[in-house]
């Protein structure tokens, strides 16, 4: 386990788990890193609109490719 010195951090961004899920569509070849994001809408069914609007909010537009939303390194909300 990697524990870092910032202890009150307990529960993983919302925007960190869509992105391992994504990675793992990736890994299983349902989706390629070319693969514009909104097609993500195409596997989430009802969550998409939750979904898209946290996309939205960090940014990203439903013609990025996938590959963008992977190479985020860190969805801290802090300045």
């Amino acid at each position: 386990m990697v524990t870092t010195g910032d202890m009150t951090q307990k529960v993983t961004h919302p925007m960190a788990k869509l992105q391992r899920q994504v990675q793992k569509l990736v890994d299983s070849k349902l989706l390629k890193p070319t693969d514009s994001i909104w097609k993500i809408a195409l596997l989430y069914g009802d969550d998409w609109t939750f979904w898209k609007q946290e996309l939205l909010a960090y940014d990203f537009t439903m013609q990025d490719p996938v590959s963008e939303l992977l190479l985020v390194e860190s969805w801290d909300d802090e300045d």
